[in-house]
């Protein structure tokens, strides 16, 4: 395996904790749900920087999904089939919701839908990586 298979491996292998995580929190309801959603916006952040390494597009250290996206959509317009809308959303989760200053506590709905979205996500960014995944 190459040295950017390897990068590209190991992205996942962390969004793959980041989903295990969320998905054992879920299973307690009484678990935050800011952690859920944290998880979930920590998913969608490798699994995108994933597919930008495995087409050599550096994407920095940006939190930024909306950033991300675009920079995954200059290579790859099947980008434009995602619901951007609801996963340029998930920036709030990484960064504002973990500060003080936001008083802000997603519903139980929201969690599980992020973790949802965050599945959707994942299989279609599979899809476009079976070849370094095999």
């Amino acid at each position: 395996m190459s040295g950017k298979g390897n990068i590209v491996r190991n992205w996942i292998e962390k969004a793959e904790i980041d989903i295990k995580t969320a998905e054992i929190l879920l299973e307690n309801k009484n678990a935050p749900t800011e952690a859920i959603c944290f998880h979930a916006q920590q998913a969608v952040e490798k699994l995108l920087k994933a597919y930008l390494t495995f087409v050599d597009i550096k994407a920095g250290k940006t939190h930024d999904i909306a950033t991300l996206i675009e920079l995954c959509l200059e290579n790859d317009r099947d980008f434009e089939k995602l619901e951007r809308e609801k996963l340029e959303e998930f920036t709030f989760y990484a960064v504002e919701i973990r500060y003080p200053d936001t008083i802000y506590t997603p519903s139980w709905k929201e969690a599980k839908e992020s973790l949802e979205i965050v599945k959707v996500l994942k299989t279609f960014i599979f899809e476009k990586l079976k070849e370094c995944l095999k």
